[in-house]
């Protein structure tokens, strides 16, 4: 390991010992299924239910979802990997884990945890208004359910909604402290044990939703736009957005997979669980996309243009409209919000967890301090966020409201830099042997493809999806 940011060799790591097993690693997952299921818990959330499903019907269908599964079966990949890798050899969270890697590399660790502590408030803020739409199916709220119900009347609920003075951060409140609670529980009983627990639900939920939706009239048309490739759609920004939403989906670049993998015991294999974990990410986007596009299909009068809706107006405007056409769609539509819920949850306690790491590993604190502090802070952005909807509507910066900048910032700025450094201090400045050993990377063929991703593929990728980021908010 190197002490001077001064580029490394790829071989045989100088200092090859693995690295001691930090105070905290023995309270870290208890077997490689709890990992695996505690990691694709963070991959899997709210980027998969609603981001790719009209990514997709944006940029081509067929033509995008191909060029998303070669990106994850290639750089995404090796990225995962990398990440894991780093943070079970240096058994830290990501500021010490930098420092482990190049000791003039800590000051890179803040940047990454820049990127949780933006996203964790508003990512609440989005988890409350899920809370919401449960109670309002369960309830069978006039505004989304019944005769006199319509899309405008759904807009209208949502608009309102957003709007309250109160309502916004009350849902908000209860997503926020039901994600801290279980970070409070410690990594095996609190995050593993509910992974466990939510993820095969998240299963379950999934796939009954799409096969009930699959069976309703004229959903057919719906899984042929998602399905089949048009390769005349095709254009570079079919690449890039399907490069930004690999990048968005799997939890790179935000310290997550680093915290996960400083807590990863030495006997499980990490391109194996990478593999599982790029699986069960990529299967869930597929399957959210398979319910969601075959669904306004069936239903909607305008299918090509609500399904391109992007955001909180395909989730909390589009789709109530076409439960409300499904039989059953009551119930239909409260187990989708609590699929959505489940899912965001697993990605919440990820990104809490992630700061709660560091915070006892560089400040010392207790669990339970450490998750109060998250929760303050998150409790005083997360209130911008959902204020910005309504009395702080009139707050713009470069034309984005509060949630919307701080999404811009986070997703389109920070971590695509975070990404960028990660390959450069792992791949150029660090031993990357030793980082390839702990993968147990033996075949020179798989270390070379390695080294290319991590050191040119992946900060080219990112680049371009910073730089073209910035130019198209320009």
């Amino acid at each position: 390991m190197n002490d001077d940011m001064t580029p490394a060799a790829g071989g045989s790591p100088e200092n090859g010992a693995p690295a001691a097993e930090p105070e905290h690693h023995h309270k870290g997952f208890s077997s490689k299924l709890g990992f695996v299921l505690a990691a694709a818990g963070s991959a899997v959330g709210l980027g998969n239910l609603w981001r790719f499903p009209y990514l997709a019907a944006k940029y081509g269908g067929g033509v995008f979802l191909l060029c998303y599964i070669l990106l994850a079966v290639t750089f995404g990949f090796c990225l995962l990997v990398l990440e894991i890798a780093i943070g079970r050899k240096t058994g830290k969270g990501a500021i010490s884990a930098f420092a482990a890697l190049n000791k003039k590399a800590k000051w890179f660790g803040f940047i990454v945890i820049i990127v949780p502590i933006i996203i964790v408030p508003y990512y609440c803020v989005i988890g409350g208004w899920v809370v919401r739409y449960i109670v309002a199916f369960v309830a069978g709220d006039s505004m989304l359910l019944g005769e006199s119900a319509t899309l405008e009347t759904s807009a209208e609920f949502f608009s309102a909604f957003t709007a309250s003075p109160w309502q916004p951060i009350v849902f908000f409140l209860i997503f926020a402290i039901a994600t801290v609670l279980v970070v409070i529980g410690g990594v095996q009983k609190g995050i593993e044990r509910i992974s466990k627990i939510l993820m095969p639900l998240l299963a379950v939920l999934a796939v009954f939703l799409m096969i009930y939706v699959l069976c309703q009239d004229g959903a057919i048309e719906g899984v042929k736009d998602l399905f089949i490739p048009d390769f005349s759609e095709f254009t570079y920004e079919t690449l890039l957005a399907a490069l930004g939403q690999l990048f968005y989906s799997m939890s790179l670049a935000m310290g997550i997979m680093i915290t996960y993998g400083s807590y990863m015991k030495k006997d499980a294999k990490i391109s194996g669980a990478a593999r599982q974990i790029s699986i069960c990410d990529t299967a869930f986007a597929i399957v959210a996309a398979t319910i969601i596009i075959p669904s306004i299909y069936a239903f909607s009068p305008d299918p090509q243009s609500a399904v391109a809706s992007s955001g909180p107006s395909l989730m909390f405007v589009q789709l109530p409209a076409v439960f409300n056409n499904l039989p059953g769609g009551r119930w239909i539509g409260a187990l989708f919000f609590v699929l959505v819920f489940f899912a965001a949850l697993t990605s919440s306690i990820s990104l809490v967890e992630t700061i709660v790491a560091i915070l006892r590993e560089n400040c010392h604190l207790k669990r339970w301090v450490a998750c109060a502090i998250v929760f303050g802070f998150s409790l005083l952005l997360g209130s911008l966020s959902s204020l910005g909807f309504g009395p702080l509507s009139m707050v713009q910066i470069g034309g984005k409201g509060i949630l919307d900048m701080f999404d811009w910032v986070s997703n389109s700025v920070i971590m695509p830099l975070v990404a960028i450094g990660t390959c450069i201090i792992a791949g150029f400045f660090s031993d990357v042997g030793s980082i390839m050993d702990e993968v147990g990377m033996k075949s020179k063929a798989f270390r070379t493809y390695f080294l290319i991703m991590i050191r040119f593929v992946g900060p080219l990728c990112m680049a371009a999806i910073l730089i073209s980021g910035i130019f198209m908010t320009l």
